[in-house]
């Protein structure tokens, strides 16, 4: 598949980018050499391999959930820049 300009410019306007110049040759470089590794990963047989669910082998290997008290809420609200009584105050985030 072959890279051009406008794929580029494509590209770049859905991820809110600019490339400009030299960073458009970069990232068209780029792109070509991730389409060539995804083609050659094509070329490998996998007929008989088996998709891989897990890494490990190791089942719930999590720790308890033991609930305790690591930050008070006067540590919490310490280096608050605004606070009420109990509780952070931010700035209102929507309108009505």
């Amino acid at each position: 598949m072959e890279i051009t300009e406008e794929i580029v410019d494509h590209i770049a306007h859905l991820a809110r980018l600019e490339f400009i110049g030299e960073a458009k040759n970069a990232i068209r470089q780029d792109l070509s050499r991730i389409i060539q590794f995804m083609d050659k990963l094509s070329e490998i047989d996998t007929e008989n391999v088996e998709p891989l669910i897990f890494m490990s082998d190791e089942v719930n290997v999590l720790r308890e959930d033991v609930a305790e008290e690591t930050l008070t809420q006067a540590e919490a609200l310490k280096n608050a820049p605004k606070k009420d009584s109990d509780y952070f105050r931010i700035p209102k985030v929507l309108d009505k």
